[in-house]
């Protein structure tokens, strides 16, 4: 099965915050089990793919590049999206597609939005989704914290379907490789 490791919007501003806003929840946790699927992919010879937000730190200097702590490797592929959607005027689909893509584990921010917009549409566009419940991050809005918007969208988006193809919620010690989606169909 080819697959792919999707990182969305784990850049270095976004994370770390500025003086207008705060530091995403658990940002260290976030780090470390994202460069520890990294290194899974890496082992199981998963291709990486960085997805970058033009809308942070104005889409230019350290604070737009995917954060300094995160291990990139040397052979991934990076999109730069200006819509919550990294499908959205990127060359993303066409890259999956080109690869014939069949499963994607997803992690990154901002949980509520371009994370629920690419698991969704991912389910839609004819991939199986894991999303790495330990893996994706955001920060308090007016409503929910940080911490409610994260077990939230884990609790919805875990066997969230679109008739074919849907998403799992996985944590980043497991075999995120090794997808389960099968075993419930």
């Amino acid at each position: 099965m080819n697959q792919t490791l999707l990182i969305i919007d784990a850049q270095q501003q976004l994370i770390d915050g500025n003086e207008n806003e705060s530091a995403v929840f658990n940002k260290e946790q976030l780090i470390s089990n994202i460069n520890l699927v990294i290194e899974k992919a890496r082992e199981s010879n998963v291709p990486v793919v960085f997805i970058r937000d033009i809308d942070v730190a104005e889409g230019k200097g350290e604070g737009f590049q995917v954060h300094n702590a995160i291990n990139v490797p040397s052979d991934s592929k990076i999109f730069d999206k200006a819509a919550t959607n990294c499908f959205h005027g990127t060359g993303l689909l066409s890259h999956l597609r080109s690869q014939a893509i069949e499963h994607i584990v997803i992690m990154g921010c901002a949980t509520q939005h371009c994370i629920d917009s690419a698991v969704r549409t991912a389910t839609i566009t004819g991939f199986d989704v894991t999303l790495v419940g330990d893996g994706h991050s955001t920060t308090d809005n007016d409503s929910l914290s940080a911490e409610q918007i994260l077990k939230h969208h884990n609790r919805t988006l875990h066997g969230h379907y679109n008739v074919e193809h849907f998403s799992m919620v996985r944590n980043a010690e497991e075999d995120l490789f090794h997808p389960t989606h099968d075993s419930y169909r």
